[in-house]
């Protein structure tokens, strides 16, 4: 099945601003949450350039791929990135 049925994207912005014009300390919040239980199981909290690059790679992966694909490729990303 794929990624996208059985995962939701949630991005909490802390300002309205583009991120091209955004403060320079702002920080965007993205969470892929399990769409049976509710339950975050990726979380990044990235500046608002990185957060539109995560998004765009996040939201390609999740229509391509199923949904252990997804997963094991991006529970490893992130531990690469903390």
């Amino acid at each position: 099945m794929k990624a996208n049925r059985l995962y939701h994207l949630i991005v909490s912005r802390e300002g309205r601003e583009p991120a091209f014009l955004s403060d320079p300390d702002r920080t965007d919040r993205i969470e892929v949450v399990s769409v049976d239980d509710g339950e975050v199981i990726l979380y990044w909290d990235v500046e608002p350039k990185q957060a539109s690059k995560l998004l765009k790679l996040l939201r390609v992966d999740l229509a391509s791929l199923d949904a252990e694909e997804f997963f094991d490729k991006w529970l490893d990303a992130d531990a690469e990135d903390s």
